[in-house]
């Protein structure tokens, strides 16, 4: 007998008037709140008449479904109106930040609760809530001065909307490129076919787009290299329109962190992250550098020797250099010919029908958890899965556990990378009933031909594993406020339960399990298994220098421009100081001398990366996404080079001997992910390992000898 969930899912049919609508209405509701709060007699400032978090939290649950359309809506009118409705919600939340009434009222509400004893009668969450809202007030500034406030007030607005008109020239983005199919050579038939086809003339053009299947695509296998060059230039400026926002935005910060008495946006960032500083993220990043150069020159020298051998059978010129877009295209072939593998060959045993399924089954099986899915249910596309979660044996609503949906194919309008929303967090209601969390995933996975299914690429399995695990850290937290629910951990820990998850797809069992031949329903051979496995530590010198070159990127942009000296002698200014306004060639000149690849001309990047205007500023050590490594020569989902010593540490110390245990599974869901961010992340991972992490684990893996 079918169970009904104690919540119901959201309705997906608003209109872009309800938006606009709907979102005024949550502000208005939450600025009454913080009105009675900040009217609070001082002796009446207390944890229960600081209802600010209760207030929060159900503001945030009705915002987040709204600003969500913007990255998956098939209608562009309720796009451009979810991004409106985002605009009015940062700047809302930049005011609300700085009342400065209502921070009097919690730092009395702090004073009154120490006073009276109540203190010492506070969980440890209810305690840290404390402490975090204090901190918040003092971040944005409350401290200071009367003008100082107003002109960061200012400042902020300011940052938000260049931020989210950034944000939305991402999500908009929708240019393609064409080719003739003579210069597609050694593009595979049927990724061919799912380009849109054009007559000109006499020639017939394939238009690939710059979603990560179309980019892959043609880098790892166009033989033309002036095909690759030209869609590596394309990609790298397919949002040169962003090119002036990101000056202005990093010029608000460093007027931001020097208003707030701190000598770096870097340093005010990493203050409540696990770094604590942007010089611990800098050695972070140096040291990782200095280990990894000798290995990515070694990795280098064996791809340019089979480049050179290959321009030399072929009669083109080669001029001794090893450029941009020779990364994919040479790493497959050394992977094909070294391991006698051929990715196109792996993928025809993950079609997404199968993967899907089997991914969602091993997740139930490890956690003790069953799925339900849902039909007929209001989504905002009817391409989505919805999911209902609940304990393997449950009997009864006290069983549940939360809602997820699954949005897997690319489409006009939607995101080009993969993530996952948190829509809705859990937490403790007044009544003492809970609020369940529902998330959705946005993917972008090949679609299927008239000729084949929907098949994955071995990343493409990678990503989603990934994915799969940001929803069941949220479903499986279970924290009184929502401020700590799930992903809510610090920053540079988000990633790490995640990554510690991915670990499974290289597990030949789980392999075995995961694939099925679209044709022979044959799992993977114990031989191409093996193959795969290699796969996993080819190259990785170059790939994780790619990794701390965005990570150096992002730190130096937010740090002193003067503490490095990789620009040109004649952008220097009187000072001797590097101008970094040219973030271009900031951009170009960075990439060349830690990742060691060489480039023509110099293309803007950085205009494209999203998450250092989306919320991932001075996170990038521990943060990498698919999209900027759809130009790497090993593809997977992330890097997340600070959380990966977590992770790395935690799989070999507790699952790598029984990966599949039920047993160890209820441990890493009691100890890791039921906390989320209520206690200190440094406390549960000793508490799980037994003892404090270290990085032996993650070097043996990044460097092949796990």
């Amino acid at each position: 007998m079918a169970i009904t969930p104690p919540q119901p899912l959201l309705s997906w049919n608003h209109d872009a008037q309800d938006l606009s609508r709907l979102t005024k209405q949550a502000i208005q509701v939450y600025t009454g709140t913080m009105d009675h709060v900040g009217a609070l007699d001082p002796k009446d400032c207390n944890f229960q008449s600081l209802a600010l978090e209760s207030a929060h939290a159900q503001f945030t649950d009705l915002t987040e479904q709204l600003n969500f359309y913007q990255n998956v809506s098939p209608s562009q009118e309720l796009r451009d109106a979810s991004s409106e409705a985002e605009s009015l919600v940062d700047d809302f939340k930049v005011e609300a930040s700085m009342r400065l009434d209502v921070f009097t009222a919690k730092v009395q509400a702090e004073e009154n609760i120490k006073k009276s004893g109540e203190w010492g009668g506070l969980s440890p969450e209810e305690k840290r809530l404390v402490e975090r809202m204090v901190l918040d007030g003092k971040r944005v500034g409350l401290a200071l001065p009367d003008e100082k406030r107003a002109e960061l007030a200012t400042l902020k607005k300011e940052l938000s909307q260049v931020c989210s008109e950034f944000r939305k020239n991402c999500n908009e983005e929708n240019g393609s490129i064409s080719f003739t199919e003579e210069e597609l050579k050694g593009v595979p038939d049927e990724e061919l076919a799912a380009y849109t086809k054009s007559i000109e003339g006499d020639k017939v053009l394939y238009s690939a787009s710059y979603k990560g299947p179309d980019v892959f695509s043609i880098l790892g296998h166009a033989e033309n290299p002036e095909t690759r060059k030209k869609l590596s230039e394309s990609f790298q400026s397919r949002l040169a329109v962003n090119v002036p926002l990101f000056p202005k935005a990093m010029e608000l910060r460093r007027k931001i962190a020097t208003l707030l008495g701190y000598n770096t946006w870097a340093d005010y960032v990493t203050e409540i992250k696990m770094a604590k500083t942007g010089k611990a993220v800098e050695e972070f990043l140096n040291d990782l550098e200095e280990r990894l150069k000798p290995v990515g020159m070694k990795d280098l020298e064996a791809l340019l020797a089979l480049k050179k051998r290959e321009h030399e059978e072929t009669g083109l010129p080669f001029d001794g250099k090893f450029y941009l877009w020779d990364n994919s295209y040479y790493n497959r072939k050394f992977i094909e010919q070294t391991l006698d593998l051929d990715g196109n060959i792996i993928k025809q045993y993950f079609p997404v029908s199968v993967v899907a399924p089997a991914v969602m089954s091993l997740y139930q099986n490890l956690f003790g958890l069953r799925f339900e899915e849902l039909k007929d249910t209001s989504t905002w596309h009817s391409e989505v899965r919805v999911f209902a979660v609940w304990e393997k044996d449950s009997k009864d609503e006290s069983g549940f556990i939360g809602y997820f949906y699954l949005d897997l194919y690319p489409r006009t309008g939607k995101i080009s990378h993969n993530a996952v929303w948190p829509i809705l967090s859990g937490y403790e209601l007044p009544d003492k009933k809970r609020a369940y969390p529902l998330l959705a995933m946005a993917a972008n996975l090949a679609k299927p031909t008239p000729e084949r299914p929907a098949l994955m690429r071995h990343h493409d399995v990678w990503t989603f594993f990934h994915e799969m695990g940001h929803i069941f850290h949220s479903l499986l937290s279970r924290t009184k406020f929502a401020r700590f629910h799930g992903l809510n951990v610090t920053r540079d820990f988000e990633e790490a339960p995640s990554q510690m998850l991915e670990n499974w797809c290289w597990e030949p069992k789980v392999l075995e399990k995961l694939s099925s031949h679209y044709e022979t329903q044959k799992p993977l051979s114990p031989e191409l298994i093996e193959k795969l496995l290699k796969t996993r530590y080819t190259n990785t010198g170059l790939f994780y220098l790619q990794q701390v070159f965005f990570a150096k990127f992002d730190l130096i942009v937010h740090t002193d421009p003067s503490m490095y000296s990789l620009a040109d002698e004649h952008r220097k200014n009187d000072t001797g100081y590097i101008v970094h306004e040219d973030y271009t060639h900031l951009w170009n000149t960075l990439r060349k001398n830690i990742h060691l690849h060489e480039y023509d001309k110099e293309t803007p990047g950085q205009a494209a990366f999203q998450q250092l205007l989306g919320g991932y500023d001075v996170g990038y050590y521990g943060y990498s996404d698919f999209l900027l490594m759809s130009m790497s020569i090993h593809p997977g989902p992330c890097s997340y080079t600070w959380s990966q010593v977590f992770a790395a540490d935690m799989y070999e110390t507790v699952f790598k001997p029984d990966p599949l245990s039920p047993g160890k599974g209820k441990r890493y869901r009691d100890i890791i992910l039921y906390p989320g961010g209520s206690r200190d992340e440094m406390d549960f991972l000793r508490e799980f390992l037994g003892r404090p992490p270290n990085n032996e684990a993650f070097l043996r893996q990044i460097l092949g000898t796990a």
